[in-house]
């Protein structure tokens, strides 16, 4: 399974911030949009990442107050990325490895989508619960050994 066929299922809804933006404005966007990350977007290109994780970083190196911190300034400015058709084992284990919830998919430059380890998560569920159902319905059609065939 690939990166490409979790992003065929979840579809291609991608929210952006820019790195200029106050702090205030992207967090109140996670929170409309009920998303756990925004991807920063400057001139066309990604430039980083900004997760909760991130926001709770600047957060309480702001005092517990967001003030008028930048995106720029809270950002993971290297996020871990990935293609369309990277193979969802290596993302799995990058994403362990770096402890990345999030990662945007990129493409010759252009962002593709964003998947999450919710979202990898899922895919290896569906796809175990798929083969088991192919498993038991091929017991069940196999003949018995006492059976002619």
């Amino acid at each position: 399974m690939k990166v490409s066929d979790i992003l065929r299922v979840k579809g291609n809804a991608l929210f952006t911030v820019t790195p200029d933006e106050p702090l205030s404005t992207a967090v109140n966007t996670m929170a409309e949009k009920d998303i756990g990350s925004l991807v920063v977007m400057e001139h066309g290109d990604l430039v980083g990442m900004l997760t909760f994780r991130e926001v709770i970083v600047a957060i309480v190196g702001n005092g517990g107050q967001v003030g008028s911190t930048l995106v720029r300034k809270a950002m993971d400015d290297h996020p871990v990325t990935c293609t369309q058709e990277t193979d969802l084992d290596e993302v799995r284990r990058i994403m362990l490895e770096r402890h990345a919830r999030y990662m945007p998919v990129i493409d010759k430059r252009m962002l593709m989508g964003v998947i999450s380890f919710y979202d990898v998560a899922k895919a290896v569920v569906d796809s175990q619960n798929f083969e088991n159902k192919m498993l038991k319905a091929y017991i069940r059609d196999w003949p018995a050994e006492d059976e002619p065939s």
